[in-house]
């Protein structure tokens, strides 16, 4: 798992029953919207995460775009855990002594 998709998956588990548009994950995750936008896609895909476009009288009234909002599901909630959980284990752990390198 990239560190581009746990960033995305972190800013859901924020507040897990909170629906997000894809501009308002980006600002959370700290990434552009060309990283996350495939996030959310293969999320979608998985099942982790479901979207939805919203009623277009809401962003016409607005005078804005229409936005797509995503939530987690409660599925995805607790797979993310696990493997937000596991990659931060992984990277905590000290290199096997045939991977380290002289000097360090």
């Amino acid at each position: 798992m990239t560190l581009q998709t746990q960033l995305v998956l972190r800013a859901f588990l924020e507040d897990p029953a909170t629906e997000r548009y894809g501009l308002e994950l980006c600002e959370l995750a700290g990434l552009p919207s060309g990283t996350v936008y495939p996030i959310l896609a293969r999320l979608e895909q998985v099942g982790w995460v479901d979207g939805a476009w919203e009623d277009p009288a809401v962003h016409e009234g607005a005078g804005r775009p229409r936005r797509r909002f995503y939530r987690i599901t409660e599925d995805g909630a607790e797979q993310a855990r696990e493997a937000v959980a596991r990659a931060y284990r992984s990277r905590r752990q000290p290199l096997p002594g045939w991977a380290a390198r002289p000097g360090r």
